[in-house]
């Protein structure tokens, strides 16, 4: 999960480069000895906690580093395919893949087909059941990468190259055919990967990745925020008040 806020006190191995007051985001595991990050403060290692981006405001930088999602290491060029590409995950990963310029094949229903647009997606598909076959009708051999925000699994295996790559959701680790590598990808993998929290950070400052709050709710509406998200169609993420 990730949080947003103010430094109050800094441990005696916090390194250089946080200071007590400063601003930043972080990574925070769901459960732990010291809770998750529903709580007016938290506790995480150092290695989690990186500037916030400027100009952005708590809310919307807390909405960064859970969801940016670049795993497919594909040279530039190649072409791969972005399933659920107007939701937090989806959206990121067409902007991280414009930047590293890859060509993106990215799903919209016709209502969102403008903002996946906007996140950079050279060609969009129709989205749901069947778009194996709508992305092998525009790259016949298939895609280099698969980045399945949709978590539709089997179901888009089939639009990837031999031997390509799929990056999947909440672990799903496969299995596929045709030499396809199924990279189940989680959010603790890179908890503290802080190199890789301040890129995302800096991608923030200059553009490339927009931040997007669908609502900012008082923590004590944490019940309905989960209702909110269960029921879906949300576009960006919803975001609970501490302060």
């Amino acid at each position: 999960m990730d949080a947003a806020g103010v430094i109050d006190q800094l441990g005696p191995a916090s390194g250089d480069g946080l200071a007590v007051g400063q601003r930043v985001v972080a990574l925070v595991l769901f459960t732990g000895p010291h809770g998750g990050a529903y709580a007016e403060q938290v506790v995480v290692p150092a290695a989690s906690v990186v500037p916030a981006p400027r100009g952005a405001d708590f809310p919307a930088a807390s909405t960064l580093l859970m969801n940016a999602l670049d795993a497919l290491a594909a040279p530039a060029g190649e072409t791969i395919a972005v399933t659920g590409a107007a939701g937090a995950v989806g959206g990121y990963a067409v902007q991280l893949a414009e930047a590293d310029e890859l060509t993106v094949i990215a799903d919209a229903a016709d209502h969102d087909i403008a903002r996946v647009r906007g996140f950079g997606a050279d060609h969009i598909v129709e989205r749901g059941a069947g778009i194996a076959a709508r992305i092998r009708a525009l790259v016949p051999d298939g895609v280099a990468g698969l980045v399945d925000g949709s978590m539709q699994t089997t179901e888009v295996i089939p639009a990837g190259a031999d031997g390509g790559t799929l990056a999947e959701l909440r672990g799903w680790a496969g299995p596929a055919d045709r030499g396809i590598r199924v990279c189940p990808v989680m959010v603790t993998d890179g908890i503290t990967d802080t190199e890789g929290l301040d890129t995302l950070r800096r991608l923030a400052e200059d553009g490339t990745l927009t931040l997007h709050v669908a609502d900012v709710l008082p923590a004590d509406e944490a019940a309905e925020a989960h209702r909110r998200l269960a029921r879906g169609g949300l576009r960006g993420r919803l975001v609970l008040d501490f302060s």
